[in-house]
Parts: structure tokens; sequence; C-alpha cells
């Protein structure tokens, strides 16, 4: 054993070992636990950055602790590898994406290696590849023959620099959420999955995840958004169609004075025809960032349409607007307006001076004064002629009794949640396996032609994708002429199913393997960024229900327990040039001094520009602040760097990256090295006898079996890395000072260090496996099992008991655990520091939790 801890020598000798052995491959087997530990697969941009390694360190960490457990764990990875970074990329580079893409999945295959995640690569998926778009593509087909996918005319978000349609979930404050361009909307024929169709289920299958984030459950409700309204029909004068709206408020429909509807509405395209000022302003709106995403600050706008609708209750004329801030596709692309209770609505009829009616007042007050418009509370009706004086409740029921009699209304339940559109307008995707034939029919591929592939190129042009030419849009299918899609599948889709290929990733003649899945899924624990809570996280759900109903699953959810890690963040520093453009400089070339509180007070390049320090920031290439972990690897070890990544931080909350906690993790690692190679034992060490312990020694196996109950709850169940670190770190800090002068306290030390290497081992595992046979450890350390708590040795443990005086804390005493109550209350009036609230009276009631709590109420 080397005196000194080198993890450029033992790293790679661990992690050859591991790959030598096939360590982590796993096959079912039914007499044994299984666990599915999985992490958010990446885009194989070429280059790891921090936010991947957090990620990734924090699956394998439960991975690896969960194979103490003695548990059969699946802990996969694989390459989300369509998109358009690699199509953008590869036009740039002048060459084809895809083998830009094999170049960057073998580049960070290596960068993870470094790492020492404990990954089944056997299991390694790739989504580009033949094997896997075949049975996306046949899954598309299934969903096409059971009315689960439809192609038709929409207005869709149009992103004009990548050039493609993104869905609503792509859309960040009515930007392409990949390259920020403001977005517009575009009609365009696409493929749409009916997301819809279980809306139900996902809203209230919710209630069943119970491991994950209320946060996340929040939004994903808030995006399904499910109500019950009524549905109304307004005839349109002189007129053959109809408008439909829906409301939630079905008791201020005497108070519509105008309807509204999208500049994108199929009554609308007539008119503009016609009449300029109409084109002019459907020009203006097809230019508009995504209405929903903008509809709080957008500025409301509208032109008269010169239509009327007809009231369906007083049968009066109400004219027809057409505005900015209806969505085409939201429902009907129409509402109802309600000025005097809306405060959109007021706002668009205050500008356009249109009429303002008044039909509901509060319950209580001056029932006699006009309220403050727009009243926007629920209350009795007023100027509503034989409503008047209804409530809520009995103004809504009245009113859609009236409307179902003259079949102008119907109850219903609406979604907020819209279909998924799937088709996007570039070449690097799966090809839609749909063709149009000669007579205008749209069907599938024959099953015995999937996979479809992408045609083969040597290199990209911007300007000529390779499925709009018609060498690939004209084909036979059958014999017959035919047209192919031009457009591939929206990535989203891959990403919605690869958790369940891992478990079968070898099956060729069928998508999914029932038998693997079955033992397999649900995933157990699944770990990623809460960005994707209204995409990925729906999207997945959704189509693992309709995997379960292809009878290919077996359980309604995918995931039992989610985990959504923070983000990493780094300084910045930048300068401003004479022109005002500010130059971010890397923190790698960044000499920075502090003051004794760790603030900043200058900080300079390498050229000796005095630069401005931007705080921290989320990691990213605008801001140049990156840390690239290979070099954090290269400088100090995987595992130091993965030490940092679990002890900066609780894994939910954002991580801040200083280079001196890296080294602080660094030397700790340093000092574990030392104490082990002091400590080694040559010879086989006499048994512990605890029955014979001195005092210290008692005292030092309570603080190791305290230690292992602490880190076992804090990985095992809240998954607090962070606290388990430092708990293990105060231990190594005892066991430096323990004595060895006798033959128990040698052995006492062994049985500590021992159980030390093996919690480290999920965070630390190359000097974890190192040290384990140095320390007498038994067999290999990847098949060793998590150390027991002795309780025993936490019997008469001393506990901080919290005493409060009337629901207030007033002191600590530290007592024995297992104190009784009576003891505790007389430790409590010894006390000094609880002497004088003590004497304002008697005690009138114990509340006492042991060992933990002593609440006196006094009076």
């Amino acid at each position: 054993m080397q005196p000194h801890y080198l993890p450029h020598e033992i790293e790679p000798a661990v992690q050859q070992h591991w790959e030598q052995q096939d360590t982590f491959k796993v096959t079912e087997q039914a007499d044994k636990e299984k666990f599915y530990c999985l992490a958010m697969f990446p885009y194989p941009s070429g280059q790891l950055h921090m936010g991947h390694v957090r990620n990734y360190t924090l699956g394998d960490a439960i991975a690896r602790y969960q194979r103490l457990q003695g548990k059969n764990v699946l802990y996969p990875m694989g390459w989300d590898a369509f998109g358009l970074p690699a199509e953008n990329a590869a036009i740039q580079h002048r060459t084809d994406p895809a083998t830009w893409t094999a170049a960057n999945i073998a580049s960070m295959k290596t960068q993870l290696k470094l790492l020492g995640f404990s990954y089944d690569w056997d299991r390694e998926i790739t989504t580009c590849d033949p094997g896997y778009t075949q049975w996306e593509q046949w899954l598309f087909i299934q969903l096409y023959q059971q009315g689960l996918a439809y192609k038709k005319m929409s207005q869709v978000n149009w992103c004009p620099q990548d050039q493609t349609v993104l869905a609503n979930e792509q859309v960040v404050e009515g930007c392409c959420w990949r390259c920020d361009t403001p977005v517009v909307q575009k009609a365009l024929s696409q493929w749409f999955i009916k997301i819809t169709a279980y809306a139900d289920q996902l809203l209230d299958d919710l209630e069943t995840l119970t491991g994950w984030p209320e946060q996340v459950k929040s939004m994903q409700r808030h995006w399904i958004g499910r109500s019950v309204g009524l549905e109304i029909d307004f005839k349109v004068h002189d007129h053959s169609e109809q408008l439909t709206v829906y409301t939630t408020r079905p008791d201020t429909l005497p108070g519509v004075t105008y309807l509204a509807i999208a500049a994108a509405h199929p009554l609308v395209a007539p008119l503009a025809n016609t009449n300029p000022t109409i084109a002019a302003f459907v020009q203006q709106c097809q230019q508009l960032k995504t209405a929903e995403a903008t509809l709080a600050t957008l500025e409301k706008q509208g032109v008269n349409s010169g239509l009327h609708a007809i009231h369906p209750l007083s049968g009066a004329l109400i004219p027809i607007w057409i505005t900015n801030f209806v969505i085409s596709d939201y429902g009907s692309g129409a509402v109802m307006a309600v000025p005097a209770h809306d405060q959109r609505d007021y706002q668009f009829a205050v500008n356009y001076q249109l009429p303002i009616q008044c039909v509901i007042r509060p319950l209580t007050g001056d029932l006699t004064a006009p309220p403050v418009l727009p009243y926007l509370e629920k209350g009795l009706l007023c100027h509503a002629g034989a409503l008047n004086g209804l409530n809520f409740e009995q103004a809504c029921q009245a009113i859609t009794e009236q409307l179902q009699q003259s079949r102008q209304g119907r109850p219903t339940v609406h979604y907020r949640l819209r279909d998924w559109g799937v088709s996007r307008q570039r070449y690097w995707g799966t090809p839609i396996p749909m063709v149009t034939d000669a007579t205008g029919n749209t069907r599938p591929l024959p099953l015995e032609q999937l996979p479809l592939c992408l045609p083969s190129i040597s290199r990209l042009d911007e300007h000529n994708n390779p499925l709009k030419q018609p060498a690939w849009i004209n084909t036979l299918v059958d014999g017959l002429p035919a047209q192919s899609e031009s457009d591939t599948f929206d990535t989203f889709l891959q990403s919605s199913w690869y958790y369940a290929r891992y478990t079968c990733p070898q099956a060729t003649d069928r998508m999914l393997d029932p038998q693997s899945t079955a033992y397999w899924l649900p995933v157990d624990h699944y770990i990623g960024g809460i960005e994707h809570a209204t995409m990925h996280l729906i999207y997945f759900r959704f189509l693992h229900k309709v995997l379960r109903d292809l009878g290919l699953v077996h359980t309604d959810e995918p995931v039992k327990r989610l985990l959504c890690q923070g983000m990493v963040l780094a300084e910045a520093f930048y300068y401003v040039d004479s022109t005002g453009k500010r130059h971010w400089i890397s923190p790698s070339e960044v000499t920075v001094q502090r003051d004794q509180s760790g603030a900043i007070t200058q900080a300079i390049d390498c050229s000796g520009q005095l630069l401005i320090p931007a705080g921290m920031s989320k990691m990213s290439k605008s801001k140049n602040n990156g840390i690239d972990p290979q070099q954090m690897v290269e400088r100090y070890g995987a595992d130091t760097v993965r030490l940092f990544m679990l002890f900066a931080a609780p894994p939910e909350l954002t991580l801040e990256w200083q280079e001196s906690g890296v080294e602080g993790a660094h030397r700790f690692l340093k000092r574990l090295w030392k104490l082990a190679y002091e400590r080694r034992s040559h010879k086989p060490l006499a048994p512990l006898d605890c029955a014979t312990l001195t005092e210290p020694q008692k005292q030092l196996r309570r603080l190791l079996h305290q230690t292992i109950l602490r880190v076992t709850d804090d990985i095992g169940r809240r998954q607090s890395f962070n606290t388990a670190i430092a708990a293990m770190m105060t231990l190594v800090k005892s066991l430096m000072a323990a004595p060895t002068a006798t033959a128990q306290d040698q052995a006492l030390l062994q049985e500590a260090l021992l159980a030390v290497v093996v919690m480290l081992y999920p965070i630390t595992p190359h000097i974890s496996f190192t040290l384990w046979p140095l320390l007498g450890g038994q067999g290999d350390l990847d098949s060793a099992t998590w150390p027991a708590v002795d309780h025993g040795a936490l019997l008469n443990a001393p506990v901080t008991l919290a005493v409060q005086i009337n629901g207030k804390l007033r002191a600590t005493i530290t007592v024995e655990a297992t104190i009784d109550e009576t003891t505790a209350i007389t430790l409590a009036q010894q006390h000094p520091a609880l002497q004088k609230y003590l004497q304002q009276g008697a005690i009138q009631r114990v509340i006492y939790r042991s060992g933990r709590l002593l609440n006196l109420v006094v009076g």
C-alpha cells in the first residue's frame, strides 16, 4: 500500500477491474429483489458538463447503495441522439449528423467511465440506431390504428431560426426552448398524438405518485388544467356557422356584450380576403410569439369582424371581434367576453368603446350601490331578467337547463392540455412511417418495411434537406407509387420510452419483452431536472399508459420516486471594452483575492485585466463560466469530484461550484488514506470483545453505530448525501485521534474503518474499493453488504433533550437516550436557566417525547 493517496494510479486500475469482471452487468433474478435506478440520459454533445456530473453521481451513489443492500440493481446509460443541435453542428462543420453524433458518443462515454459510474454498458441504447427507431415507428403505427395519432392543419408554434415546429411545452416565455428565438404562429399540416385521451388518467394518477416532489405534481396539474364548465353555442347572424365557447362562469352569460375569436379562426380567412384591415391584423398576429405564453403581458388588440352573434338567452345581436389574445387551438378559438366581470374583457371593451353590462352584484353590503368594475367575485345576479337574485350555483343550474332545452349548450369537462404535435421539419430525427397513396389516402408503411431509415449522406446542407427531395418523397408501397412523409418525429418521442427499452435492449422481434418489463418496471428511482416537469415527465407518463394498454408493461406509472436535482452554479467574471461590450472570462483563467468573509475583493485575468465579478450564475456558454469536469478529474481524481458534488449541497438545491470546496474534499480523502495506511492490518486481529470495552472505547463504538444509523437513513430514505458525508467526516476525525495501544483498540478501529469504507463506497468507490482489502475486508467490496447497526452499542447514548416552557424553547439538556419522563422533569427543575420560568406557576401539563422533547405547560 502506498503511503500517499494517488488517485490517478488507483482509479484506472479499479475501473479496469470493473470492466474486466463485468461487475455491473445484471440479469433478471426472480429470487432477488430488484432496484431500477435511472438518471435522464444525455444528449451527446461531445462534452460532459457539471450538470451531467451531478446528475449521474447522484444516480450512481443511489445504485451502489442499493447493491450494498443486497438488491439486483439495474443502472443503465444511453444517448438521446437525434435532434437539432447535432444537425446544426453537422451543418456548421460540413459533415453529417450521424458521424458527428457517433464521435460525440465515443467522447462522452470515455468521460463517464473516468468518473467510475457503475453502468451496465451491455444495455446501452442510442435513439438514432435503426433497432430503436424501428420500434418507435411500430408504436406510432399502433397509435394511428387505435385513433390516437392523426394529421390535421393546425396553427403551430414556429421557430424561424431552427425552421421547425415546437410543441406548446417547448415554448418558454414566447421563445424557442433551445435557441431563444421569438416564436411565431404558422399554419401547417401536422401529425398529432392524442395525449388528451389520457388527460383524466394523467391527472388522477398524480395522487398515487407519493414519491414525487409536490412541486412537479402541482406543475403537471396546472398544465393538464382540468375544469368543469359549460359549452355554449352562439349562432352567427346571417351565416351558416356558429361559434362554440367554453366557460366556467355560466352565471355571467347575461353580461356577454361581444365575442372574441382568434385571428386563425376559420371564419376569419374569407373576411381577410376582402377586407385589407382584417388581412393586415391577421398578418400582425402571425408574427406574435406563441399566444398562451405571453397573454399576461400582451397588449390586447383587435379588429371588428363585421359579423354578429345571436345571444342564446336574450336573442340580442352582439359583435364578433378578431383579437390577438385568443388561442386558435385552445378550445374552439372563440371566447365570450363579459367586460363587467373579467379584467381582460373589461380593458378591451374600454379600449374599443364596447358595451359593459354588470350582471353580478356582491352577496352582502350596500346592495343598491353598483359594484366597482370589473367585479370578479361570485355573487347574486342582477339586470338579468328572470335570473335576478340567483346565486352562483342557482344561476349556473338555471342557465345550463335553459341552454340544454334549446340545444345551445351542454356541460363539459375541459383541459388546458393540448394534443402533442410530433412533426418536426428537420432531417436528423426518426422518419414518420406514413405514406400518402395516389388517391390521397394516408396510411401506415407496411410493418415489414420497418425500420424506415434516413437516407445516408456525407454532408448536410442547410438549404437542402434530403427528406424534402423527390428521391425521398417519391416511393413505392406494395408496388404502387406513393409519397413519404418529409417530417421527422419530435425527439421527446424517443425519450418517452427509452427507460422501458433498457429492460430488454437486445430484443429484435418486439418493442418490449413483457417478462423483462414485468421484472424491472417501474423505475424505482428517477433523477433529472425539474425543467422537464411539463415536457418529458408528462410525455413519458402518457406513453407508459399506452404501453400498458398494449400489454407491454404492467403498471400504471413508469416511476415510483423522482428526484429533481438543482442546477450547478459558478462564479462569472467579465470586463467591458471601449464599445461597452461585455467579455466573459472563464473562472479557470481568473486570479481572485478575497477578504476574511470570502467576498471577492479583486479579480484579474491572465493578462492582468481587472475583471468585474458577476456573482454566482448557472454554468453556461454565454457567460463562459462552465467548469470542465475532465480537467477536475485530471487535477483531483474522480472520487474527489464525486465527493464534492454530493457534499456541497442537498441534491434538490442549487450547488455553488467552489474550487476551495473541491480542495477540501481532496484533503479529506488524503486524511482517510493516511489513517488507513497507519492503521492497516498485516495480520488477523483479535475479535472485538464488546463486553470488555472501556468507557472511552464504548463511546467511540457508540459514535460509530450512531453514524451508521444516521448515514443509512440519510442515504437510504432521505437522499441527503451532504449530511451523511458530514457525519462520516466527524467519525473519521474521531478515529484519527483514537488510541491503538491495545488489541481491542485495534479491533475497534478495524471495525470502524471498514464501516467507513463501505459507507463511502457509493460516493467515492475507487478509494473505498482499494482500502477494503488492505484493512482486512473479506472478498470484494462490490459484493459486500451495508454495515449493520448494533443497537446494543447505542444503549445509554447521550442525546440532546429540548426543554420548552409553554411551547417555547428555553434550554437543552444532555441526557441518556433511555431517560424516563420523571427523571427528565427533575433535571429540568434543577436547570438554572429554567428556574425563572418555573416560578411563574405550577406545572399544569407535561408533553414528553422520549429523549427528544419535554414541554412543560406552566400557569
